[in-house]
């Protein structure tokens, strides 16, 4: 969420409402991320709001007839921008001040993209408080080995995702892994069936680990989704991203997350991309040592900032 600080202007009743244009917020985010070098909105609220996806509540403020500020609560978690021309007018403390009042004495967590300075100054304001920090890391990969071959277990093969098969035992896999993440381990058929609608989707690059045949009562024990962003989304040039690396609990010690990794990441390599990118919870040690021995660096953060009423 980018600085949205100020006194706010004389509110009408059209200034702040729910009648959104979807390519019309779609610039804005536009906009912001070329002001900002981020994008003010996670991957999942811009998903939802491009296919107007059933759920969650968005409003817009506008200046005339013109959009310049958006929101989206869903499920007691919201994310907000303003653009660039027009912030530090008020635009962004009304619209938190909707968000808030349309959680009542809900718990409410605001997302704020690349930690920005306003972004403090507003949250604090109206009595936010710093709850998670997500970090995101990057390597290169020009040192990542093309060919790796990860001693898995005998009975273990790595294999391509099969879309229109392989879907519930992802999902089930996914929500064991991530039972404790209050995002990535809500995911549901829609979800997933909205990634895979995306130009980016490519089952060659999500790697699934199978117990057996799957063909044949096999289990499926982990997966490496690694995702390709397209110039301009993330930097001047294509990045590949860490996508979603989840294990099953049952299959740990098995030293799969390693073995995906690298898979990974020498798929990455052989698209022809210099770069790779992933999300992880700052306070999930394990795993970022895992990156950190792979060779990623901290290169930015999300906030995600508390208002709990109560």
């Amino acid at each position: 969420m980018p600085p949205t600080t100020g006194p706010a202007p004389n509110w009408s009743d059209d200034r702040v409402s729910d009648r959104v244009d979807v390519p019309e917020v779609l610039a804005l985010l536009e906009a912001a991320t070329a002001a900002d070098g981020v994008r003010p909105l996670s991957e999942d609220a811009q998903l939802r709001l491009q296919h107007r996806a059933p759920g969650g509540h968005d409003l817009v403020a506008r200046d005339g007839d013109r959009i310049v500020g958006y929101a989206r609560l869903d499920e007691g978690s919201a994310e907000l921008v303003v653009h660039p021309g027009f912030r530090r007018r008020g635009f962004g403390g009304e619209l938190l001040d909707r968000v808030l009042e349309r959680t009542g004495e809900r718990v409410l967590s605001v997302w704020a993209h690349g930690d920005l300075p306003g972004s403090a100054e507003l949250l604090s304001s109206r009595h936010f408080t710093r709850d998670r920090v997500l970090l995101q890391m990057r390597r290169d990969l020009a040192d990542v080995d093309p060919d790796p071959r990860p001693a898995l277990p005998d009975d273990v093969t790595v294999r391509p995702f099969r879309p229109g098969r392989d879907e519930d035992a992802w999902l089930r896999v996914n929500a064991r892994a991530f039972a404790w993440h209050p995002e990535q381990g809500r995911m549901t058929r829609a979800d997933l069936e909205l990634r895979e609608a995306e130009p980016w989707f490519d089952p060659e690059g999500f790697l699934m680990a199978w117990r057996g045949d799957p063909e044949d009562g096999g289990r499926l024990l982990g997966s490496h989704w690694t995702k390709t962003h397209p110039s301009g989304d993330v930097g001047d040039e294509p990045v590949g991203e860490v996508y979603v690396l989840g294990v099953d609990p049952d299959a740990q010690g098995l030293r799969l997350g390693r073995a995906l990794t690298d898979l990974g990441l020498a798929h990455l390599r052989g698209r022809g991309l210099g770069q790779v990118l992933l999300y992880v919870e700052e306070d999930n040690t394990a795993a970022v040592r895992l990156y950190e021995g792979r060779g990623f660096r901290r290169f930015s953060v999300d906030v995600s900032w508390r208002h709990d009423p109560r």
